[in-house]
């Protein structure tokens, strides 16, 4: 058995955080496919492993006493500590790397990952309120390419869990509304991610949580 089990599909951005985590850090680890789109995460069997229903979960595999983990900004935080990769080398870098898991998951992938959810997976992209959230995940993305002006990655001179948070969904950027032409600093960071050591795409990485022709496992 792999150390590390992560229950996750690729249509998840959440899940893509955790699990390119474990790959550039070459971890010991195995996705455990769930099948989003049939309903698994609201099963009692799924709620008991997470109640709050969500994607992605990480089990240390420990031995005697597993550890279970949900939210994807405590799972790269407990990773990194764990894999001695991608953290902060000092009180700064753990400030500043806080302050952007938290902007990301208020800010830019609740809004970028709700949008796309609307636009790919409900065809509801031009609904008012998708179109909200597209408003708001355009601000979002405004920031985020203006702080990258003159900088190769979020936080520091290096990668932290902090890039690997806010990159999640950007690597979608046709389903998120995204017209990369817009935001150069964006582009030319996630070229940077994608060029490190070990670097995989969602669809390298996990199986499909579809049913059933779409499924890779």
């Amino acid at each position: 058995m792999a150390r590390f089990t992560l229950d996750c599909f690729l249509e998840s951005g959440n899940a893509y955080k955790a699990a390119l985590m474990l790959e550039l850090s070459g971890a010991d680890w195995e996705p455990r496919r769930v099948a989003f789109f049939s309903g698994q995460t609201r099963s009692p069997e799924y709620r008991e492993l997470n109640f709050m229903g969500e994607v992605p979960v990480l089990t240390d595999n420990l031995g005697d006493r597993d550890l279970v983990l949900s939210q994807s900004g405590v799972i790269l935080d407990y990773l990194a500590g764990e894999l001695g990769r991608f953290g902060p080398t000092n009180d700064a870098e753990r400030r500043e790397i806080l302050r952007w898991l938290l902007w990301d998951n208020h800010k830019l992938t609740s809004y970028s990952a709700t949008y796309r959810f609307m636009n790919r997976f409900q065809g509801k992209g031009e609904d008012p309120a998708a179109q909200f959230l597209l408003a708001r995940a355009r601000s979002a993305w405004k920031v985020l390419n203006a702080h990258l002006e003159g900088r190769d990655f979020v936080v520091a001179g290096h990668p932290t869990i902090a890039d690997l948070s806010l990159c999640g969904y950007l690597f979608w950027p046709e389903e998120i509304g995204m017209d990369l032409a817009d935001y150069q600093n964006i582009q030319a960071w996630l070229d940077r991610i994608s060029a490190l050591p070990g670097y995989k795409r969602p669809e390298e990485l996990m199986p499909s949580g579809m049913d059933p022709d779409t499924a890779t496992a």
